[in-house]
């Protein structure tokens, strides 16, 4: 038998655990991450296991949960041991995924495997592709017209003149879809579809279909890919100024001096992949701001007193992002057995990573749920991921919801919650943590 890897907790020390309370240990030991009211409102059973059970096997998940901070960033820094691939993989369609796959290569143009969602030393051929879409200059350049597209779609809401709408729907995610639909040169007025596609492929990876909803999603899936290859052979006979162009025809240098292209499928996966990333998880973060806004006293002065300050304002995003990532947990499976932070971890065995948890952990961000843009630390957080799998689109995301942020401050204020608190529901999913609907109360400035 090969001998155990030993990583995290600092080269092998175990971290510090504590005697749990009464409550909390029964929380541990019969509670889940499956649990739509643990998804809900998860920081009590975060802290559980951060304290006492660090890496805790969820049985409902049949997963390893992965809570510290520190756990968390050795396991994205070891993409060899903690596969990528192979955890997405397993988590995709969890338990049907030969039937999703086959429904796709009969309806939906065929099954295309997520390239990003890949192990060096491919991935680094695909991400290396895939950065030419996302250069620093191509995102400063969009700035202007993205700003236009935020104002217009808030200034609609405003100009209804009830002072009502619901800030999940009729604002943070038409304007993500806005925004992404224009980036990749996709068709507008399709924030419907868009939509329903979003929520499909999250499904995917969210461990909570049943397979009736499994083969529902898919076919919304199989619809989204036949609009995408039809786009982008499109895009092949005829370039455009656009992300979807620059992934059609990305190519690279290979080792031996050659050009290195994109295959159509590994381009399809990636579009795909842009065009749901690139919307959902900048939604949730949106619909997430809205939400402190509302429920949290001087979040909203906060935010107006930062909002003409660049780098004040950049700031108050990145304790946001910190403090409510909408990306909850990503997988990971193990290639061979190892122990964390003195759990030991069969070989072949499913984790997720859980974000949320490392971003609320008190040894790295002190007093977490203390909104603290002045952090020294702040950039720490794991809200995009980290190691070879760093979110490749988060430059976007910052931009976006920044954008998003002072035009809000500018064309709306006191803002409330038009529900109770306890009435906001999420979607279910272990993959994200998605306000469905939040409806509010506001006047216009």
């Amino acid at each position: 038998m090969a001998t155990s890897t030993q990583i995290g907790a600092s080269e092998g020390r175990i971290s510090e655990r504590r005697q749990l309370t009464a409550e909390e240990q029964a929380l541990l030991d019969s509670g889940s991450l499956a649990d739509t009211a643990i998804q809900a409102r998860p920081r009590d059973y975060y802290r559980a296991m951060r304290h006492g059970d660090p890496i805790h096997y969820d049985e409902r998940l049949g997963s390893w949960l992965v809570t510290r901070h520190e756990d968390i960033s050795a396991v994205q820094s070891d993409p060899v041991t903690f596969s990528v691939k192979h955890g997405y993989s397993e988590q995709q369609a969890r338990g049907m995924r030969e039937e999703f796959q086959a429904y796709l290569e009969e309806h939906g143009g065929g099954y295309f495997p997520d390239a990003i969602m890949s192990d060096p030393p491919y991935h680094t051929r695909i991400r290396k592709l895939m950065e030419q879409a996302f250069t620093a200059h191509r995102v400063k350049e969009l700035e202007p017209r993205i700003t236009e597209v935020v104002r217009a779609v808030i200034a609609d809401v405003v100009a209804r003149g009830d002072g009502r709408c619901d800030a999940v729907k009729d604002i943070a995610i038409p304007l993500t879809i806005r925004v992404i639909v224009e980036q990749l040169g996709l068709d507008q007025g399709m924030e419907e579809q868009i939509s329903r596609w979003s929520v499909a492929v999250t499904a995917q990876i969210g461990a909570m279909q049943s397979r009736e909803t499994m083969l529902a999603n898919a076919a919304q899936i199989a619809e989204l890919q036949q609009y995408l290859i039809a786009k982008m052979k499109e895009r092949e006979a005829s370039p455009s100024e656009d992300m979807l162009s620059d992934l059609v025809h990305a190519e690279v240098t290979g080792e031996d001096g050659g050009k290195e292209k994109l295959t159509f499928a590994e381009a399809v996966s990636l579009v795909r992949a842009t065009l749901i990333a690139g919307n959902d998880t900048t939604a949730t973060a949106i619909g997430n701001l809205f939400y402190v806004l509302t429920t949290r006293p001087g979040m909203a002065e906060l935010l107006e007193s930062v909002v003409d300050d660049e780098r004040q304002l950049g700031r108050f995003i990145e304790e946001h992002l910190r403090a409510e990532p909408p990306v909850r947990a990503l997988s990971r499976m193990t290639t061979r057995e190892v122990t964390v932070n003195g759990t030991r971890i069969p070989a072949h065995a499913h984790m997720l990573l859980v974000y949320g948890s490392g971003n609320d952990d008190e040894t790295v961000f002190p007093e977490p749920r203390r909104f603290d843009p002045s952090r020294p630390n702040l950039g720490r957080h794991v809200a995009f991921g980290g190691g070879p799998h760093r979110c490749i689109g988060l430059a976007l995301a910052r931009m976006e919801v920044k954008v998003a942020a002072r035009e809000i401050v500018r064309q709306m204020k006191t803002l409330q919650l038009a529900i109770p608190e306890s009435a906001i529901r999420y979607q279910p999913s272990v993959a994200t943590r998605t306000i469905e609907s939040l409806p509010i109360t506001f006047e216009a400035r």
